[in-house]
Parts: structure tokens; sequence; C-alpha cells
């Protein structure tokens, strides 16, 4: 019998907005129960948090706010871009903001999708489908 189980997998979901926050991870995990979620304030925090993983601890998926206090998404994309040990962590984008240059701004900078936050929860049930399909590539 092998009980060696399938590693967690763990998000990394930086926004600055609580209710956001919440709402995107209760949906991550009425789809995938088992995942992990973890949350940060701002960019900065991003940094540190992948700063202090070991490599199996890295997220599977880092899902970035654009609009975020001392670091935005695309200065977080900016700055782990160039570390390799984190090139092979897929990073998505999710904004309120559809402004063609932060969209373009952070597809440049390494963001494998870039997601407008919906309204409606069977918007952000497909938003979420298609985060977590990113996550298994």
């Amino acid at each position: 019998m092998n009980y060696m189980s399938k590693k967690t997998k763990i998000i990394l979901l930086a926004d600055d907005d609580v209710e956001d926050q919440e709402i995107l991870e209760d949906a991550i995990l009425q789809q995938e129960p088992v995942t992990e979620v973890r949350t940060v304030m701002n960019g900065q925090q991003v940094i540190e948090f992948l700063h202090n993983c070991s490599d199996i601890d890295l997220p599977s998926l880092i899902i970035l706010d654009y609009k975020m206090p001392i670091l935005n998404a695309a200065e977080v994309l900016d700055r782990i871009h160039q570390i390799a040990r984190y090139q092979t962590i897929p990073k998505v984008v999710w904004s309120s903001s559809k402004q063609p240059e932060h969209v373009k701004n952070c597809i440049d900078k390494g963001a494998v999708s870039y997601f407008v936050k919906p309204n409606k929860i069977i918007d952000l049930q497909l938003m979420v489908k298609q985060m977590l399909a990113i996550s298994e590539k």
C-alpha cells in the first residue's frame, strides 16, 4: 500500500482587501477543499513569503491583486521574475482595473493571465476554475 499523499496545493493570495481575500478563498476551497490558501496584504509580503519558503512549500499558484500597498502586482512580478526558483510558479493577476496598460504590463512581466474581479458568483466560480487549471500546469 502506498500511503504517500499528494502534497497539499498551496496558493498564495495577495490582496489588501480582506473581503476580496475571503470571497476568493471560499471560491477556491469550494472547488478544491484540500488546497491551502495563504494570504498576504501587500506586495512586500509576497516577496517575504516566497523568500521564507522552502522549495517544497513554494506555492503552486500566486494570485496578485493589481492595486496593493507598497508594491503593486506589476512591481512584484518585476522583482520575482528574475529569480530562478520562482520562474516555474504560475502567477495571475486579479484586479478591479481593466486598464489595457495594467494588463499588458503584468503579462509582459510574467503573469500567465489577468482576471478582472467579477461581480457575479457564477463568474467568480468560472474565474477560479481557470485559475486552478493554470495551477495544474
